[in-house]
């Protein structure tokens, strides 16, 4: 009740409050589809708010959604539809999820959270490098691929250069387009087009220091996008330049076909929630919701970053998600490739063996007339024995095939 006091003053104060409106200076049907839209944003916000009860609630099994976690293995939640069985799936070894959003959304810190749910030694480091202060440019200029964790190889989490604003569009099309379709390669160094020269020139130094990898390319499975709460807020409060730039740059490429598996849309996180009231966290939510056409309370997560059981269970609440859908959209294998792949082994397993009883058959041939051959010995003064000399047949006598056919 009070966060929904603390909502109704804030509204207020935006003169958005249900029924605050000029009956007369407003047509009848703006009025009904003012009236729908609040009596809906009412309606999500209050689901939210609920939402945050039950990840309270839901805590208290903490240890037992995460054993889920670490017993998983891709290909465990495959929904077998359609008739189709496990080995009708192209299932990797490893199930790849990608964190794409903004530079300065949180990325790498979320990496850290993520590994630190599932990590037995609270002390120990963080494994990702944190960018403190955004403006100065740094930040995730090599793909860095961390295991979910660390001694398994059921999950792997990909951390990425930020996207740049909404001007460069086709940049950042162009780097989701690569990533999406050709895979990620752990260390692979992100330069782009509108990168200036002396950028360009660190980047390859470091590039050569830090040496070459020849880490094999993963196949993205699912994408975690990520966005900065913070950022999201002032842009609802503010029309300004930048922030109507943040807005746009988050619509257009969480919305690229390349970050979709048909219909699957790629789940939502925003950080930084610490720094708002459970209020704002709530409408930032909701109005990511409305602004991408995703439900709110199900594919969209606030982790804040605060070391508490909630946040785990927010975290663990989405990996089950970004993986379940993983599995959901592992490719069907190439059922016609296989056939012909399977036919051109036999064929090359029965010339094979027609090849090989092809060399027995010469070399036995040649063995037998070395053996009836006329032996011809050179007189000599010295020697007196003669050898005796081997019986030869009228006759060569024919080769019963069938009865060494186990030999070729």
């Amino acid at each position: 009740m009070g966060l929904q006091d603390e909502d109704t003053r804030v509204n207020g104060e935006n003169g958005l409050v249900f029924g605050e409106i000029d009956e007369e200076s407003t047509p009848p049907s703006s009025r009904v589809d003012f009236q729908v839209n609040e009596r809906k944003r009412l309606s999500i916000y209050q689901e939210i708010l609920q939402s945050y009860d039950e990840l309270k609630i839901n805590s208290k099994n903490l240890k037992e959604a995460k054993e889920k976690i670490l017993s998983y293995r891709p290909g465990s939640w495959i929904e077998k539809v359609g008739g189709l069985k496990l080995c009708d799936y192209d299932i990797p070894k490893t199930t790849c999820l990608i964190l794409v959003g903004p530079s300065g959304s949180g990325k790498s810190s979320l990496i850290n959270r993520i590994s630190k749910v599932f990590e037995d030694d609270k002390f120990a480091p963080a494994r990702a490098q944190v960018s403190s202060n955004s403006l100065m440019g740094n930040g995730t200029y090599f793909l860095r691929e961390y295991l979910i964790p660390r001694d398994s190889n059921s999950i792997c989490v990909y951390d990425t250069r930020g996207l740049s604003d909404n001007s460069h569009e086709n940049e950042n099309n162009r780097m989701l387009k690569s990533w999406m379709t050709k895979g990620v390669r752990h260390g692979e160094l992100v330069v782009r087009k509108t990168d200036n020269q002396r950028l360009r020139k660190s980047l390859k130094y470091k590039a050569h220091k830090k040496g070459f990898f020849s880490s094999k390319s993963r196949k993205v499975n699912y994408v975690i996008y990520v966005v900065n709460g913070l950022s999201v807020l002032k842009a609802m409060e503010n029309t300004g330049a930048l922030e109507t730039q943040y807005t746009e740059t988050i619509v257009s490429t969480f919305n690229s076909p390349f970050l979709s598996f048909k219909d699957d849309k790629p789940v939502l996180v925003f950080t930084h929630g610490d720094l708002l009231s459970l209020s704002d966290r709530a409408r930032v939510r909701a109005h990511l919701g409305l602004l991408l056409g995703i439900p709110p309370t199900k594919q969209i997560f606030d982790i804040p970053e605060c070391d508490d059981l909630v946040t785990e269970s927010a975290i663990i609440e989405m990996l089950r998600y970004s993986l379940e859908h993983a599995d959901r959209n592992f490719p069907q294998k190439n059922k016609v490739m296989d056939k012909v792949h399977k036919i051109s082994l036999s064929l090359c397993m029965i010339l094979l063996i027609l090849g090989i009883g092809v060399v027995i058959a010469l070399a036995q041939n040649k063995f037998i007339h070395q053996c009836h051959a006329p032996q011809q010995q050179a007189p000599s003064k010295k020697v007196h024995a003669t050898r005796p000399k081997l019986k030869v047949p009228g006759k060569i006598p024919k080769i019963e095939w069938h009865k060494i056919r186990h030999i070729w």
